[in-house]
C-alpha cells in the first residue's frame, strides 16, 4: 500500500487531469479513483469535501509553478540582465507551458474562485507568488516601481496565455506583448 502523502499526491494529479480535461463539473470521486488508481474511500478520507480538493488541487500547481519560477528568476540575477535575456525567460515560461490538461486546469480553477468564494482565498496566494516573480524581474530590468507593474504584468501573461489558449497564437505574441509593456515602464534612476 502506498505511503498516504504518495496516495494524497496521486489524487490531486489526477484532479487537475480531469479538471484540464473536462473541466470542474466532471470531478467526481469515482472519476477520481478511477483516475488515481486509488480506492473510493481514500479519496474521501485524504479530502473531506469538494472545496478542499478544489483549493488544494490549486495550491499545489501553484507550488510547483512557483518553484520553476523561482529557479527561473534567481538566473536572472547577473548585473548585466538585459532585456535579451528577460525575452529569453518570458520564453522559456510561455514556451514551456504547453497547453496540456494540467496547465488548463488553473484557468478553471480560478473562474471557479470566481463563482465559490472559499477559494478566492487561495486564487489570491497564487495571484501574490506569480506578482513576487514578476517583481523580480521587473527590478533586474531597473524598471521603476516594479512592485506596483509586477500585477499588470501577471495579468498580461494571463491574458495572453488565455488568448494562446483559445486561438492557438505562438507564445512569441506574449514575449512581444511583455517586451512592449518593459520599454513603456520608466526605469529606476541611479541608486
Amino acid at each position: 500500500m502506498p505511503p498516504a502523502s504518495d496516495t494524497r499526491q496521486r489524487i490531486i494529479d489526477a484532479v487537475l487531469r480531469i479538471i484540464g480535461q473536462d473541466g470542474i463539473a466532471a470531478v467526481t470521486n469515482r472519476r477520481i479513483a478511477k483516475e488515481a488508481a486509488v480506492s473510493l474511500g481514500s479519496v474521501t478520507y485524504h479530502f473531506a469535501t469538494q472545496h478542499e480538493l478544489l483549493r488544494e488541487s490549486l495550491l499545489h500547481f501553484v507550488a510547483e509553478e512557483t518553484r520553476h519560477f523561482t529557479a527561473l528568476a534567481d538566473a536572472c540575477t547577473d548585473e548585466r540582465f538585459d532585456i535579451g535575456q528577460a525575452a529569453e525567460v518570458v520564453a522559456q515560461v510561455a514556451g514551456g507551458n504547453a497547453f496540456d490538461s494540467r496547465h488548463i486546469a488553473p484557468f478553471e480553477l480560478y473562474v471557479q474562485a470566481g463563482r465559490d468564494e472559499r477559494l478566492r482565498a487561495a486564487a489570491a496566494e497564487c495571484f501574490a507568488a506569480y506578482d513576487l516573480l514578476a517583481a523580480r524581474i521587473l527590478t533586474h530590468l531597473g524598471v521603476a516601481d516594479p512592485e506596483r507593474l509586477a500585477a499588470a504584468a501577471v495579468a498580461l501573461v494571463f491574458g495572453q496565455q488565455l488568448r494562446r489558449l483559445a486561438t492557438g497564437a505562438p507564445a512569441e505574441d506574449l514575449v512581444d506583448a511583455l517586451l512592449v509593456l518593459t520599454r513603456l515602464a520608466p526605469t529606476a534612476g541611479p541608486a
